[in-house]
């Protein structure tokens, strides 16, 4: 028996090598392919989405934008078009949950500087006080890179109506008025086609770490044949 293995040891080497190759492929042909949610108003927390679109069930996108960035260039969905990005809701002078997000957020800054595929989108929720002087003083202590994230100031219902009703974020019915305020712990991750595919604690290293996870496996959609 030991005679007939040695004889024909390069065929069962080849045979064996054969058999690991088509199990692979056909593991990974049978092995589910993992997919981000595409989120709807109707599959979030109520608190979270304007009355308005509670029941809205498909086709939710971010809409259309105008906001100044930290350099006073005006920002708009056409300079997100084509890309993967995360969004949040801040304001320069809070010291309480923002230093964490903004930490946390440069933090996914350095770990994709290199990957021209995704960009970083920062609204401030007080522009009465964050002016672009402001958001460039904050932008610069905090190490934003220009190219990969945009802190946005601007007209204050627009912002609210977005945290409200694009980016279903924020637990309020405020409409953007004087005394209205919003304060949102959300990371928000979009696709290239301005739905949402992902929201997680800003705060919470953890949750950075399922965010840096979720945005690879979105660019393997992209990617897939």
């Amino acid at each position: 028996m030991i005679a007939f293995f040695s004889k024909y040891k390069l065929f069962f080497s080849v045979l064996i090598l054969i058999s690991i190759v088509i199990i692979y492929l056909f593991y990974n042909a049978l092995k589910p392919k993992v997919v981000l949610p595409i989120y709807q108003p109707s599959m979030v927390n109520e608190e979270l989405v304007d009355s308005s679109l509670h029941y809205v069930r498909k086709y939710h996108t971010i809409a259309d934008f105008s906001l100044t960035n930290q350099n006073g260039k005006v920002i708009t969905q056409e300079n997100y078009k084509d890309k993967i990005y995360v969004a949040d809701f801040f304001f320069t002078t809070c010291a309480t949950i923002c230093p964490i997000m903004t930490g946390n957020m440069a933090e996914i800054q350095m770990e994709l500087l290199d990957d021209n595929d995704v960009m970083l989108l920062s609204h401030s929720v007080t522009p009465n006080i964050d002016s672009v002087a402001q958001l460039k003083r904050y932008a610069d202590r905090k190490g934003v890179i220009d190219a990969k994230w945009n802190l946005v100031t601007g007209d204050k219902k627009q912002i609210y109506e977005l945290a409200r009703k694009s980016y279903l974020a924020v637990k309020t019915d405020g409409d953007g008025g004087p005394y209205d305020m919003i304060h949102t712990e959300n990371f928000i991750l979009v696709d290239k086609e301005r739905r949402i595919r992902g929201f997680y604690d800003g705060t919470k290293k953890e949750d950075m770490e399922k965010l840096l996870g979720d945005i690879r496996i979105l660019q393997a959609e992209y990617q897939a044949p």
